[in-house]
């Protein structure tokens, strides 16, 4: 039986196995790193049993994929947790040393496991994700013309610059024409983002509407729409996997760190460890509760009160991690389960 540790990059997958019915123990790169070579090397080696570790960083996915259709146990590690089990470095860390731990802590019993999505779930947190990049990159452009229009000394148009009005005062603008360039440019290039939005928003709210857990979500918490439902869903899994409300919240990413020393101590920051997109969609539901009548309406009142409307949100995101952790257990296997039928994704 094989237990094994890999290191991968988008050049090479450096790999650290041990045979543990004959003693062999190898080492060594594997080049290119694509699905066709790793599949080809998992066939040259001895054995067809045992388990692989490998961070959960970009590229996990075909090698987890490979490793399960050749028969092999794959799992993902937390890359910070595995960090700190490695304590202190000592001497130069490099892909050889990465592969070893991997395989170390898989032996001992200590890997951080990292949950693996299954194959419509990683579909589906990619579209979010690509959602929210294409989401970046209008605002990105809103506020490049923002700065232009400040540079002339201009106001800004009522109602945005993305209106008929706005646009048509953009249009008749009397200025150099480097500054009008830029305000051709943004405007071409947010016409080309709202079309692909577009077809993103469209797909994922027949998505929304079909998928159990993102029905639960919609209907139960109070801010989560189909906008921000699915990429709850798809960044947080499995929610069975966390032992208690603390271990969700620091999944997301939302837990206060503080460091201390004998009598010093410095101010709590956000961990910011988790997805990225988790964070988004669950402060964009906890900043509907500053309205009335919202059910944690009145947290988000006493909190702005003692620290502003910014940490306000983050304490209601907070509390929504914890009830969503507790409404997708109850709905166990259904939280996740894939739709019979699911929308056609368009492109453009």
């Amino acid at each position: 039986m094989l237990t094994g540790g890999l290191d991968v990059h988008r050049e090479q997958i450096t790999f650290d196995w041990v045979d543990h019915a004959t003693g062999e123990l190898a080492r060594g790169r594997i080049t290119p790193a694509t699905r066709e070579r790793f599949r080809s090397w998992l066939q040259e080696l001895p054995s067809r049993e045992g388990a692989f570790a490998l961070e959960g960083c970009t590229g996990w996915r075909f090698v987890v994929e490979a490793l399960q259709e050749a028969g092999f146990e794959a799992h993902l590690s937390e890359p910070a947790d595995s960090a700190a089990l490695r304590g202190r470095k000592r001497r130069a860390k490099n892909d050889r040393v990465d592969a070893r731990h991997q395989r170390e802590l898989l032996e001992q019993g200590r890997l951080p496991a990292s949950w693996i999505p299954p194959a419509h779930i990683a579909d589906l947190r990619q579209t979010m994700r690509l959602r929210k990049a294409l989401a970046e990159i209008r605002t990105h452009w809103q506020q490049r013309m923002h700065a232009v229009l400040f540079h002339l000394g201009l106001a800004k148009p009522e109602g945005g610059l993305l209106t008929r009005s706005s646009r048509a005062y953009l249009e008749r603008l009397d200025a150099p024409s480097a500054c009008r360039q830029v305000i051709s440019v943004g405007l071409r290039q947010i016409d080309q983002v709202q079309q692909e939005l577009a077809l993103i928003d469209r797909w994922r709210r027949a998505y929304a509407r079909s998928q159990p857990g993102c029905r639960a979500l919609i209907a139960k918490h109070y801010g989560v729409s189909w906008v921000t439902g699915a990429t709850i869903l798809a960044e947080l899994g499995d929610a069975r996997r966390f032992r208690n409300r603390r271990a969700i919240v620091r999944h997301t990413g939302l837990d206060i760190t503080v460091y201390a020393s004998d009598s010093k101590r410095a101010a709590g920051k956000l961990s910011g460890q988790g997805p990225e997109t988790l964070r988004w969609a669950l402060y964009e539901a906890a900043k509907c509760h500053a309205r009335r009548g919202a059910p944690h309406h009145r947290l988000y009142q006493q909190v702005k009160a003692r620290q502003g409307g910014k940490r306000a949100a983050l304490s209601v995101a907070r509390q929504l991690a914890r009830e969503i952790r507790h409404n997708l257990i109850a709905l166990g296997d259904r939280a996740l389960a894939p739709i019979d039928s699911p929308p056609e994704l368009t492109l453009a």
